[in-house]
């Protein structure tokens, strides 16, 4: 299509060439193709159970890995706290200049009869009182607009405007601990590296840098001296190339009040840039909303430390075996490990031997196979969790390989693909850790690994108007599709995630 001379100028400064946001308006037209699930994995089919003496060995063997190594815990942290309190907008939007009693739903009631378990309780009270109120006689007049008004909008607490981090989730007696406070006290539990460093990397969008620079300052040294440890955080953005264009429902561009191209972020699929610029022998990948109280979280720190030491252990055997084909060991011995490594560990069917022309040919294929990036998945037993969960997925070639799918990848016209997804047992937490160098310790390219046709395409709504955005291949599945998979069952008290503001009512952040 012809595009004027503002909108090359647009396309530009977003980092992004002409033929790139032509193939993005072409993909609106063709749609992305479904996933083709071949069965769910399972424990024994897909799905590794550890034995307690065999976790207690690799917990072992992390701790021993990990205090001469670079550890990087890795938190996806960009979102605003929006979709946290669409319950209170909804509220706060129908009961107009009332007190609301009339418009309360079952959840905004329960949030206010418990107004003061929330670690933010005291917060509010000041806030309410600055403006010459108090909670107690809000809560006895019913005046619910007015506390929901402090908890969301900018003359109170503004929380409906920052980013979930930011936002107080515990009480520790006296004290409170943001989401992102309490990702710095699991660092000092499980990702000490060399020299007592905990390395914490946050991406965040730009315009909320300013908080969480603040808030940092304000408790780095508490509890560097709380945990004997040293932080070093660092933080990025979801950078502006990823973004992918809108349009409406008839795929014609969508553009904003001043006539621009509209560009819109497309996931965490596009992490993986962020992802592949770390320097780190090991990478833990957990959600910023995915924290407990302290009370649950030692099977959390255990287990962290079992993923960790199944990655060291499999990625020493990887390096081993790398290294044998490299100095051309194609031997019968060899070629039986990498057979038997496959099958138990990574899940890969290989080829045969007599499918190549040469040994070498055969040697480099197994090398190829092996040579990725590296991740071991922990999955919980699903509990009716939407979102995606581990499958056994077949290719265009046939080859069938572990993926972590989203519901929305599936064919749902297809009664067969929906059983499949049905039988699923497990769901997938967002607890991964990775290693991302080769066997000489190189950083591998993550952009080659990516099945950029495992995306889908969303509706949003922009000034009331229907339009449609693509979401890129997500970090824990399409962006990561060609690497070698292992799932690990973990426990489900390990899954503690804060998606509404009532979840934080739950026992585990109690």
């Amino acid at each position: 299509m012809k595009f004027s001379e503002k909108d090359l100028i647009r396309i530009k400064e977003q980092g992004l060439t002409v033929q790139q946001v032509e193939d993005q308006l072409h993909r609106f037209c063709v749609g992305y193709p479904f996933v083709k699930l071949d069965r769910a994995a399972v424990v024994g089919d897909g799905i590794e159970r550890i034995d307690e003496k065999t976790a207690s060995k690799y917990a072992d063997a992390y701790d021993s890995f990990a205090k001469d190594a670079k550890v990087v815990k890795f938190v996806p942290a960009s979102g605003a706290a929006s979709r946290m309190f669409k319950d209170l907008y909804d509220f706060l939007n129908s009961c107009g200049e009332t007190g609301g009693e009339n418009m309360l739903s079952a959840y905004v009631r329960r949030t206010i009869d418990n107004i003061d378990r929330f670690a933010f309780s005291g917060q509010l009270e000041e806030s309410l009182r600055k403006d010459g109120k108090e909670l107690h006689d809000c809560l006895t007049e019913r005046d619910y607009r007015e506390i929901v008004r402090h908890i969301l909008l900018p003359e109170g607490l503004n929380y409906g405007a920052s980013p979930k981090g930011v936002i107080p989730f515990h009480k520790y007696g006296h004290d409170i601990r943001t989401a992102f406070e309490e990702h710095l006290v699991e660092g000092a539990n499980y990702c000490i590296g060399k020299d007592r460093t905990v390395r914490i990397h946050f991406t965040i969008s730009e315009n909320h840098r300013d908080l969480f620079e603040a808030l940092y300052r304000r408790v780095q040294s508490c509890y560097e001296q709380m945990y004997d440890v040293k932080y070093i955080v660092s933080y990025s953005v979801q950078k502006k190339s990823t973004d992918v264009i809108a349009v409406n429902m008839r795929n014609e561009i969508v553009r904003d009040c001043d006539g621009e191209i509209l560009f819109r972020p497309s996931g965490h699929g596009a992490l993986i840039e962020n992802l592949g610029e770390l320097d780190a022998d090991v990478v833990f990948i957990k959600n910023i909303d995915n924290v407990a109280h302290d009370r649950y979280k030692a099977e959390t720190y255990r287990y962290k430390k079992i993923l960790g030491g199944f990655l060291i252990v499999l990625k020493r055997e990887l390096d081993e075996l790398l290294r044998n084909l490299i100095l051309k060991k194609c031997n019968q011995e060899t070629i039986l490990r990498i057979q038997n490594l496959c099958s138990s560990k990574l899940g890969l069917n290989l080829r045969q031997s007599n499918d190549f022309p040469s040994e070498d040919d055969y040697a480099d294929y197994l090398f190829d196979m092996l040579n990725r990036p590296l991740r071991v998945c922990g999955m919980v037993k699903n509990e009716n969790q939407a979102g995606g969960g581990p499958f056994w997925v077949k290719d265009v070639k046939g080859n069938v390989s572990r993926q972590i799918i989203e519901s929305s990848q599936v064919n749902k016209a297809d009664e067969n693909q929906m059983t499949i997804l049905n039988n699923a047992t497990h769901f997938n937490p967002v607890d991964l850790v990775c290693s991302m160098k080769d066997y000489k310790g190189d950083r591998f390219c993550l952009s080659d690994f990516v099945d950029d046709t495992a995306g889908f395409i969303t509706e949003k709504t922009q000034r009331s108007e229907r339009i449609k955005v693509q979401e890129r291949p997500g970090l824990w599945n399409g962006a990561m599709a060609k690497w070698n998979t292992v799932f690990v069952e973990v426990p489900l008290i390990t899954f503690t995630p804060v998606k509404t503001l009532n979840d934080l009512l739950d026992e585990v952040h109690q």
